[in-house]
């Protein structure tokens, strides 16, 4: 097949050898690393069993790091608390079909996924099958657990209601409270989010300080907004009252009530009826909103280094003018980047798409080098009533100026997490082929993904005949002797 499969790895294949093998055996004819996520001995790891399943295979599988670039994003939020839920199946009628099973012990069970409930060993010696342990759950409410099987290392215990145990809580083995009580050890954070409404207000807030939900008094009257902090200061200042925001890939938008150098108040203009869940490190985009921001943070000079000597191209996240290309090259330059490493520009501001022509233009002073129709913040930016055309003109500029394109963002994400595809993703993945690579991102059922997309383009490959846009290299004997002496450009 003429259409290329970008996978975006998981932290796994770091650490396991066969799931890369299996993810080039599948049909993966690139790998792709997010420089946003884990650190460079991950990154290290992930590529030397890329490479290693690649020479076993006999598979000229490339690699791709992808710069995390000014991505605006939510701050950080205030620690959650150490409390774990508990919840059984349950019918339509509300009727428990099956208990859920949870693991009490010292440590987590080496074989088992059942959820760990910290405790002594020493609290669980006198405990045996049968046994009932009762206890009073964060909301106060009467709950028990009841062993099912005991081991030399832990208990299996059954719940039958839904019930949320916290760090230090007590569990007793008479309904009456009145037994030495068992203690529960140190749980896992939970993850912190803000609930936003419609017509809520929203604080953004340049000072890092770890963001909270609001509150109001007794007569509803707000006295502290919602608030959060945003990872780029150059936003503060450059966007203006009455411009939208969007969050969340537009999950969640706004519009600025109040706007200086130090914070932005927004009204929450779109939400779910019961309120939207806002968590940190979610994107923040400004479509109409002119902002002069650059392209490359000192964290992506850092992580450059290391794609150029490990990588095969580099992914520039957020390329909005010709000048982003250019300090790029002069970054690589300043690195000595090695003849062939590849330049992949991702296109996903309305700023981006409108000069995309110059900044092609740009790129084509390197080779080779490819664009990237990051679909997820395009449609945000552009709006969603405009991403239908946009991402076919990026096509048909790429096309018409010889330069590769790669199709991302979303193609089979059912697939990939839930492990069945949608109709609709579907269609959409059947038509991303007449584009030269499409990018798949991680999941549970990622090698399920891959499989499908691999059989669905070879069967395809007959009908793209006419949307063929990896033309084949040029043959330098059939040129003309003055073209042959200098060889194809």
């Amino acid at each position: 097949r003429r259409t290329r499969i970008m996978v975006t790895l998981p932290t796994e294949v770091a650490y396991n050898y066969t799931l890369a093998r299996e993810m080039i055996a599948n049909g993966m004819n690139c790998a792709r690393i997010n420089c946003a996520h884990d650190t460079e001995e991950e990154w290290a790891l992930m590529i030397q069993n890329i490479r290693r399943a690649s020479a076993s295979l006999n598979n000229n599988c490339k690699i791709t790091m992808d710069l995390g670039g000014p991505k605006v994003r939510t701050g950080m939020l205030e620690e959650g608390p150490r409390v774990v839920k508990y919840r059984p199946q349950k019918n339509l009628r509300g009727e428990v079909i099956k208990e859920c099973k949870i693991w009490m012990g010292p440590e987590a069970h080496p074989k088992s996924k059942f959820p760990h409930l910290p405790v002594k060993l020493s609290a669980l010696e006198k405990l045996k099958s049968g046994d009932r342990l009762y206890f009073l759950d964060s909301r106060n409410e009467r709950r028990e657990l009841t062993i099912a099987k005991k081991t030399d290392k832990g208990c299996v215990a059954h719940c039958f209601k839904t019930c949320y145990l916290e760090t230090g809580m007590k569990l007793y083995k008479d309904p009456d409270f009145s037994s030495p009580p068992l203690s529960v050890g140190v749980l896992p954070r939970a993850e912190s989010f803000l609930t936003l409404g419609k017509g809520d207000l929203l604080r953004l807030h340049k000072d890092a300080v770890p963001g909270g939900s609001g509150y109001k008094d007794e007569k509803e009257n707000g006295v502290r907004h919602a608030h959060i902090s945003c990872t780029l200061e150059e936003v503060f200042g450059q966007v203006k009252e009455g411009e939208q925001v969007c969050f969340d890939d537009g999950k969640i938008e706004g519009v600025i009530q109040k706007a200086d150098q130090d914070e932005i108040l927004i009204e929450i203009t779109k939400a779910r009826k019961k309120g939207s869940k806002l968590r940190a490190d979610k994107g923040i985009n400004f479509p109409g909103s002119h902002l002069d921001i650059k392209g490359l943070t000192i964290k992506d000079k850092k992580d450059l280094a290391f794609v150029v000597q490990h990588a095969d191209a580099v992914n520039v996240s957020f390329v909005n003018r010709k000048r982003d290309v250019h300090d790029l090259m002069t970054e690589l330059k300043k690195l000595n980047a090695p003849e062939g490493f590849g330049i992949i520009l991702k296109i996903e501001t309305q700023k981006g798409f409108d000069n995309l022509a110059k900044i092609m233009l740009e790129a084509m002073k390197t080779y080779p080098v490819g664009v990237m129709i990051a679909r997820g913040d395009l449609a945000v930016e552009c709006g969603w009533n405009n991403i239908g055309r946009i991402q076919r003109e990026i096509l048909l500029l790429c096309r018409a100026a010889h330069i590769p394109d790669i199709w991302a963002t979303q193609v089979l994400e059912n697939l990939a997490k839930k492990g069945v595809p949608s109709r609709a993703e579907m269609t959409d993945a059947a038509m991303a082929q007449r584009a030269d690579c499409v990018m798949l991102n991680k999941g549970p059922h990622i090698l399920q993904a891959i499989k499908m997309l691999d059989v669905v383009y070879k069967d395809m490959e007959l009908y793209q005949d006419k949307y063929v846009q990896l033309w084949p290299p040029i043959d330098k004997a059939t040129l003309p002797g003055a073209i042959r002496a200098i060889g194809p450009q």
